[in-house]
């Protein structure tokens, strides 16, 4: 079918309405598998998706789209996720940052969270950073830390980032050095009544390691993820002093993060 028979079939934003249904129900979706459902040319779907993207509705990736609120299907890239509630992140960052002071000891995970708080932290000074989120050293101002130290382990290309052990060495081959740090602040997948999940088990373990070492944990997550639980358990409610969110959560979960000490900061 010509576009010139499919507008005169239809009007083009009823079509678009209803691609931007599709894929939020689907969550992912290509280029071809649009035009033949939909029956209409690849350029008039990306045509359709480009705009949907500006628009915020969906997420334009190379060769198709992601749903913006749908739960994930597999891990998205990190190009795909820093476009995801970026105005949430923002908030959160702000909120997160005022548990900060200068001169103190910080550890970050991965995520596009922390890539917001590590850009949210350009007025604070004489930091020491550690973190697995190979791309803050990019991020971060210079002026903002005296250290900055990144784990090593293996390289998940898909997060940018190291998943191992959470520890260093002087020398090579030498003992591990214990560490600690004042705050922890720790990105995750899902919250919910049993406690904070992620999808990687690589990732959760280390996330776990790093809370033990901070005497303050701070969870970070955006609203679409609560209520939601990942393949793998980071920790129960309880291990977290603070939950920063663009949003308070429901009654159930608010009720359990009380329960178990938590507080809960919002923009």
């Amino acid at each position: 079918m010509s576009d010139t028979k499919e507008h005169a079939r239809r009007l083009p934003a009823g079509r678009k309405s209803d691609l931007a249904t599709y894929v939020a129900e689907a969550g992912q979706v290509t280029v071809a598998e649009l035009a033949e459902r939909f029956d209409v040319s690849i350029d008039t779907v990306r045509r359709d998706l480009d705009q949907l993207d500006r628009e915020g509705v969906l997420v334009r990736t190379h060769g198709g789209a992601v749903s913006i609120d749908g739960g994930p299907r597999t891990d998205r890239g990190l190009d795909v996720r820093l476009r995801m509630q970026a105005a949430e992140k923002d908030r959160i960052a702000k909120v997160a940052v005022g548990l900060v002071e200068d001169g103190s000891v910080i550890m970050l995970n991965a995520g596009t969270t922390t890539l917001a708080v590590a850009r949210a932290l350009r007025n604070h000074r004489e930091l020491t950073i550690a973190t697995n989120n190979l791309r803050i050293p990019g991020e971060i101002s210079p002026k903002v830390f005296r250290d900055l130290y990144v784990f090593g382990g293996a390289v998940r290309t898909i997060t940018q980032a190291t998943t191992g052990p959470v520890a260093f060495t002087m020398t090579p081959g030498g003992a591990e050095v214990d560490i600690r740090c004042d705050l922890v602040l720790i990105a995750v997948g899902a919250v919910s009544e049993s406690g904070y999940s992620t999808s990687n088990l690589g990732d959760a373990a280390m996330m776990s390691e790093m809370i033990q070492k901070g005497t303050r944990t701070a969870i970070l997550a955006d609203s679409t993820k609560f209520g939601r639980q990942l393949f793998a358990q980071v920790g129960t409610l309880d291990t977290a002093d603070y939950l920063i969110t663009d949003r308070a959560p429901g009654a159930a979960l608010q009720a359990a993060l009380d329960q178990a000490g938590v507080t809960v900061l919002t923009p």
